[in-house]
Order: C-alpha cells, then sequence, then structure tokens
C-alpha cells in the first residue's frame, strides 16, 4: 500500500491502494510508519508525498469497509486520521510536501492537510463529500475557516461541490499549481530547497511554527473524531453509506 525510496536527501512516499487509495488502518500504519523512518534518518532532509495510483491522490475513507465497522473501530481509524497522523506530521523536524494529483475527497483532504506545503496539478480536484454519504467533515470544520473564511468554509463542507486546483490556489488551500506531468518533479525541487538549509534551524523553525498556528487544533480534533463517533451511529449516516456502496441516491430521514 506504500512505496518508499530516499534519493538526492529527499524520501519519497507514494500512497499506492488501488483504485482510488481507500483510507483503512492498513495505509495509515504503513504511511506512519515511514514518515517515522524518514524522520529518523540522517540522509533525508525533506519529504514528498504523492500517489502511485493514476487520477487519485485519495477518494478517502474505504466506505464499503467502514460501512461495517463497529462506533468503536469508526472512533479508532477517525483517530488515527485526525489526530495521530497531525501529530506525527507535526512532530517530524522535516518539511513534508504534498504532491497532489487527481481527485483529493473527504479523508484525502485530510492526509494533504498534514502536511507543510501542497503542490497540486492544474487538473486535480478537490472536495468533501462526507454530508452526501451521511458523514460530517467535521475535522475541516476545526481548521478551513481559518485558511478560506467563515462563508466560504461553510459553502465548500456544506455544499460538497467539486473545485479544481486553481480555485484552491485562490483560496490558500494549495501551495503552487503546476502541470500533472510536473508536480512530482516540482515538489522535489521544493525538497531539495530545504534539504539545503541547515537541518537544526529547519527541526527548531518547524517547532516553533507548528506551535504557533495550532491554534487549538488537537482540541479540535479530538472533538471532531467523537463528532465522528456520534454521527455514525445514527440511521441517516447507515443510509448514506449504505446508498453509497449500492450506488443509488440516499433515503433521507424526515426531520
Amino acid at each position: 500500500m506504500i512505496r518508499y525510496e530516499v534519493r538526492d536527501a529527499i524520501a519519497q512516499i507514494l500512497l499506492d491502494n488501488p483504485p482510488v487509495n481507500g483510507i483503512s488502518h492498513a495505509l495509515l500504519d504503513g504511511l506512519m510508519a515511514r514518515l517515522r523512518e524518514a524522520g529518523r534518518d540522517p540522509e533525508v532532509r525533506a519529504i514528498v508525498l504523492a500517489s502511485a495510483v493514476p487520477g487519485r491522490f485519495s477518494g478517502g475513507l474505504d466506505l464499503a469497509r467502514f460501512r461495517s465497522s463497529s462506533p468503536a473501530e469508526a472512533h479508532a481509524i477517525t483517530h488515527k486520521l485526525y489526530f495521530e497522523l497531525f501529530e506525527l506530521q507535526s512532530s517530524l523536524p522535516k518539511p513534508v510536501i504534498a504532491a497532489v494529483t487527481g481527485a483529493v475527497r473527504g479523508g484525502g483532504m485530510s492526509i494533504a492537510i498534514t502536511c507543510d506545503m501542497l503542490v497540486a496539478a492544474e487538473n486535480a480536484t478537490f472536495g468533501y463529500p462526507e454530508m452526501d454519504v451521511g458523514l460530517l467533515p467535521s475535522i475541516h470544520f476545526n481548521h478551513l475557516h481559518r485558511i478560506v473564511g467563515r462563508y466560504r468554509a461553510f459553502d465548500l463542507l456544506f455544499t460538497g461541490r467539486v473545485f479544481e486546483a486553481r480555485e484552491a490556489m485562490a483560496l490558500g488551500l494549495v501551495s503552487r499549481v503546476a502541470p500533472e506531468e510536473k508536480v512530482l518533479a516540482s515538489a522535489r525541487d521544493l525538497g531539495a530547497v530545504f534539504a539545503g538549509k541547515s537541518p537544526e534551524l529547519m527541526r527548531l523553525g518547524k517547532a516553533a511554527f507548528g506551535r504557533v498556528i495550532d491554534s487549538g487544533y488537537r482540541q479540535g480534533a479530538a472533538a471532531a473524531v467523537d463528532l465522528v463517533s456520534t454521527v455514525f451511529g445514527t440511521a441517516d449516516c447507515a443510509e448514506g453509506l449504505s446508498a453509497f456502496v449500492e450506488k443509488r441516491k440516499p433515503r433521507w430521514e424526515k426531520a
């Protein structure tokens, strides 16, 4: 599920879980193991996270599997995605650059935002479709409004509409946009810039920057995990997930 190589002082981590890089415990465990390995390796000065699956960065949680989870299991995977991955990324002394290609949805957005920079393909698409499948994009309630503003955040999170890389760039959700065939190279070029800087200053700078921008993220992440667990126990969540798996429109309960 995870490919890993180190070349020219850059660790390259590729998500490889076809067809859509669906998020599971195994994928998250593999990703975090490789991040820890890169963090420990003195030869690694920067990390690039990308996808080996054409047309997909990540489609989010593996909903067919998530549908059959118990509430405790749902809590465990969202805690790993929302909290543990963020904590690990925050503690890394090296910058992590996401090279985003294809579709990024739901939990895939959660993975991307843990990185320090995002380089997106011109044809990459983004979206928060959770409400359409009986869930809530609760972790993004915690931070998105700080990036794009209250009203644009409500638009993105509650409509679930798909938006493209140029809009994501204008909103401040991605750092740079490049042609699809150059995205990975662009991310590696950034990695090379960071690799040329003092490792000690990078470590100290990342730690200080992380403290400044935290703004209660950890407390919000814990609340977001609890909210997903609450939603998972509702009839509309069960209906939304069933409709998604069965490829039909959901029949929501009346208010």
